[in-house]
C-alpha cells in the first residue's frame, strides 16, 4: 500500500480550477485531442475572411490594368487627351532639336515620337509662335515709322487673333486632311505605312518651331534678311515634313506622290510668306521713315454763277 506522502503518486490540484475560473479566455491545450487548434489563430483567420467579404481585394480597374485590357476613353472626354500631355521635359527638347536639324533619311516619327505622340510641345510651340508674330509685327511697324513725326504709333491687338487663327488652323486642319488622304490611300494599297492623326499633328506642331527664331529676326527692317530667314525656315520645316511622310507615300502612284508632296510644301510656304506679307509689310511709297507726308485735304474753289 502506497504511502500518502509518496512523491510519485498523481494528485489533483485545486489551484488549476481556480485559475480557469478567473481567466475563462485563456488558451488551453488538450493532450487527448491533437487535432484541436487554439482559439486565437481561429479567430484571426475568421477576421480576415470577414474583411475579405466586406471589401473586395481587386477592383475592376485593377483587373483590367493587370490583364492589359484597360479600355481607352472616348475622344470627346478629357481623359483621352490627358495622356498626350504626359511627357518629360527632355523629350520635348529632343523633339524640338530634331525638328530644327533634320537629317537625311531620318524619320521624325520613328526617331523621336516612338509611338508616343504628345500635344504639349505642339500646343506651346503654336502659342509661342502666335505671340511672337503679333509682338514682332507691332515692333517692326514701330521701327518702320520711327522718326516720322506725322505717324502716331498704336499697337494692333487684332494681330494676335489673326495669327492664332492662321497658325492653329494650319496645325490642325492640314494634318486632318493629310491623315484622311493617307487613310484613303492605305485602304487602296495595303502595304503603305500608316500614321495616326495625333502623330501627324505632333509632327506639324514641332515643324513650326523653326519659325519662332525666324519671326524674331523679322523685327529688323531688312527685307533681304527676312527673305533669307524665310528660305532657311522653309527648307528645315519642309524637310522634316517630307522625310517623315515619304515612307507612307513612296509606294503609291507617282501622280499621288507628286501632288501630296507639292501640297505639303506649298501650304508650308503659304503660311510663312503670308505671315511675312501681312504682319511685316513694307512701308508704302512716300511714307519712308524720316519723311513727312502732307495729309491735309485739298480745298477746291467752286464758282457759283447766278442765273
Amino acid at each position: 500500500m502506497a504511502s500518502k506522502n509518496d512523491p510519485f503518486q498523481f494528485q489533483e490540484f485545486d489551484e488549476a480550477g481556480d485559475l480557469l475560473e478567473a481567466n475563462r479566455d485563456a488558451v488551453t491545450i488538450s493532450i487527448e485531442n491533437e487535432d484541436l487548434k487554439s482559439q486565437r489563430p481561429r479567430s484571426t483567420v475568421g477576421f480576415a475572411q470577414d474583411a475579405a467579404d466586406e471589401e473586395p481585394l481587386i477592383s475592376d480597374d485593377r483587373e483590367e490594368l493587370l490583364s492589359g485590357q484597360k479600355k481607352s476613353a472616348p475622344f470627346w472626354t478629357f481623359e483621352y487627351y490627358q495622356r498626350f500631355f504626359d511627357i518629360e521635359t527632355h523629350h520635348v527638347k529632343e523633339r524640338i532639336l530634331g525638328s530644327l536639324a533634320p537629317w537625311p533619311g531620318k524619320n521624325f516619327i520613328q526617331a523621336y515620337l516612338r509611338k508616343n505622340p504628345d500635344l504639349y510641345g505642339p500646343f506651346w510651340i503654336c502659342t509661342t509662335l502666335v505671340f511672337a508674330i503679333a509682338i514682332s509685327g507691332n515692333i517692326a511697324n514701330f521701327l518702320q515709322h520711327y522718326g516720322n513725326p506725322g505717324h502716331k504709333y498704336t499697337p494692333d491687338f487684332r494681330k494676335v487673333s489673326i495669327a492664332a487663327t492662321a497658325i492653329f488652323s494650319y496645325a490642325w486642319f492640314v494634318p486632318l486632311g493629310l491623315w484622311g488622304l493617307l487613310l484613303w490611300r492605305n485602304n487602296k494599297i495595303l502595304n503603305l505605312v500608316s500614321y495616326s492623326f495625333m502623330e501627324i499633328v505632333c509632327v506639324y506642331g514641332y515643324s513650326l518651331s523653326v519659325y519662332i527664331p525666324a519671326v524674331v529676326l523679322w523685327i529688323l527692317p531688312y527685307e533681304w534678311l527676312r527673305w533669307v530667314t524665310i528660305a532657311v525656315a522653309l527648307c528645315l520645316s519642309g524637310s522634316v515634313l517630307v522625310m517623315t511622310f515619304w515612307p507612307a507615300l513612296r509606294d503609291d502612284h507617282p501622280k499621288v506622290i507628286i501632288a501630296t508632296v507639292s501640297g505639303i510644301v506649298l501650304l508650308n510656304a503659304l503660311l510663312a510668306v503670308g505671315c511675312k506679307m501681312y504682319f511685316f509689310s513694307k512701308p508704302e511709297p512716300g511714307k519712308e521713315p524720316g519723311q513727312m507726308v502732307n495729309s491735309s485735304p485739298t480745298v477746291k474753289a467752286i464758282k457759283v454763277t447766278s442765273p
